[in-house]
């Protein structure tokens, strides 16, 4: 369990730090801070020590916040709670180190000493700010269009402990991954790993439900489908796949075609993947 928390974890740093519209925020609002000058820095600093304070402490403080968010993620991720819920808490918690780092660094550059009120009014502020640029973040790197999606209606709550969708497979009785299996099966808890049913998108975490019960993992949906390998499976939405041997039959309800799973759940194929679904299983159509 530990092991998924880290990679996770790892995972989570790697999507902030190696994201470039992370660093462009960064920089922008570098730029607005030293065009602004607040907190004193536009009468007591020229543009160019302006622009490095700034950028100096932008940086400091934006990865002390994506660290701490990212603990919160992995820490608070299975709780239910919503993902920019928890971002805000780690941003809230990332004030106090920020505080005190951006204390450390003022005194570096205007050569003002070190003092606990000026660092409660630095923390102070921190508190208020690193919300604010928590929310700007999390629009940053909120995941492209492609895989989000734009006309769903669908509660993205998560659950804390899934319940499972059938009895456990003989086959699959000991947990144990079979060399055909696909990939993602090793992510999941032995208890929960037997023949993959379906993958769903829960926010930033994908929903794996196999014939043994179902799972949230911290894994964008196109790395997962990258994972499904050698299932035979229908990605039939932007926040869907299903594997073929899992589909009973597809229905037509309000001019909207829908996928009837074996388990029972209808899910909805979206308009682009319609004519190859009903290709695809035309012995499955309604009657």
């Amino acid at each position: 369990m530990r092991s998924v928390y880290l990679q996770s974890t790892l995972r989570e740093l790697q999507r902030f730090f190696g994201s470039p519209r992370f660093w462009a925020t960064i920089v922008i609002v570098s730029i607005v801070f030293t065009v602004v000058g607040p907190f004193g820095t536009g009468a007591s600093m020229p543009v160019l020590r302006r622009l490095a304070f700034w950028l100096f402490l932008q940086v400091t403080a934006f990865s002390i916040a994506s660290f701490v968010i990212v603990l919160a993620l992995a820490i608070l991720g299975r709780s239910g709670r919503h993902r920019l819920t928890i971002m805000m808490i780690g941003a809230i918690i990332a004030a106090l180190p920020i505080g005190l780092a951006v204390e450390v660094l003022q005194a570096g550059f205007t050569g003002q000493p070190i003092s606990v009120r000026s660092a409660m009014e630095q923390i102070t502020v921190s508190l208020l700010l690193s919300p604010l640029l928590c929310a700007l973040t999390y629009l940053t790197m909120s995941p492209p269009a492609s895989e989000r999606q734009s006309d769903e209606q669908m509660d993205l709550r998560h659950e804390s402990k899934p319940p499972a969708v059938s009895q456990p497979e003989s086959s699959s009785a000991s947990g144990a991954k079979h060399p055909a299996d696909p990939a993602i099966l090793s992510r999941l808890k032995p208890q929960n790993r037997g023949r993959l049913l379906r993958l769903a998108v829960q926010d930033h975490y994908t929903e794996v439900v196999t014939s043994r019960g179902k799972e949230l993992i911290l894994l964008r949906f196109s790395d997962a489908l990258n994972e499904t390998t050698p299932v035979a499976g229908q990605r039939i939405h932007r926040s869907h796949w299903v594997a073929d041997d899992h589909i009973a039959h597809l229905k037509r309800e309000n001019g909207r075609l829908s996928v009837v799973t074996k388990s029972g759940e209808e899910l909805p194929v979206s308009r682009p993947n319609e004519a190859a679904i009903r290709l695809k299983f035309s012995d499955r159509q309604p009657s």
